[in-house]
């Protein structure tokens, strides 16, 4: 049995599992994903904040596993439409909702809305939480940007081909990974829980798994 210690991400989403891996290499934990627990729950997303539902998903599949578990939440707030889609990003066209009807509903709300009040942020907020449903650390952070008029490029998920980030006058899905890699919410969250992270496993307050 590996004496690295072991973290759960908590999310169904290869693509967030693909981008979490890679932020959270510098801490040298053994990563995981759901995929690879049958018995993980589906845990019920019902806060009002982004911090809410990462707490919701930390705690409740770290007692169901009895594992470290790393949940986050995060989306999209657009000014123009008082914060939405918020926490209902993932779900905003509805119960089956994917990325391009999403995207589709986004750019039907905003219309013509001219491009210097189609301000918007990412956000994300994690959460850890130990085997006993303890949280034991946190961070959230945001990407701030603008929405456009139409999707462009080929990179990414969600929202990014609409996303823009005005400095480079390209969206998300231009940019690239490695671009993302230090930009995004994402990213900008995982790097203030490394130190907190690192911290628990120099500590000897992480048990190997």
């Amino acid at each position: 049995m590996s004496s690295t210690p072991l973290l759960v991400l908590g999310t169904g989403n290869r693509n967030k599992c693909k981008e979490l891996r890679k932020l959270l290499a510098p801490v040298g934990l053994q990563l995981r994903g759901l995929a690879d627990y049958p018995n993980a729950i589906e845990v019920v997303e019902d806060g009002d904040t982004f911090a809410a539902n990462a707490a919701l998903k930390a705690v409740g599949q770290a007692r169901n596993l009895g594992l470290w578990v790393l949940a986050e939440d995060s989306g999209l707030s657009v000014d123009a439409l008082d914060g939405a889609p918020g926490v209902f990003s993932a779900r905003f066209s509805g119960p089956k909702a994917t990325d391009e009807s999403n995207n589709r509903l986004l750019l039907e709300r905003l219309g013509q809305t001219s491009p210097e009040k189609r301000a918007a942020r990412f956000v994300c907020h994690m959460t850890l939480s130990d085997p006993t449903g303890t949280i034991r650390a946190e961070s959230e952070a945001y990407c701030r940007g603008r929405i456009l008029f139409e999707p462009r490029g080929e990179h990414g998920f969600g929202y990014d081909p609409l996303f823009e980030i005005v400095e480079y006058h390209q969206p998300f899905a231009q940019l690239g990974p490695h671009v993302k890699a230090h930009l995004s919410h994402r990213a900008r969250a995982a790097q203030a829980l490394v130190p907190q992270l690192a911290q628990l496993v120099d500590t000897g307050q992480w048990r190997s798994s």
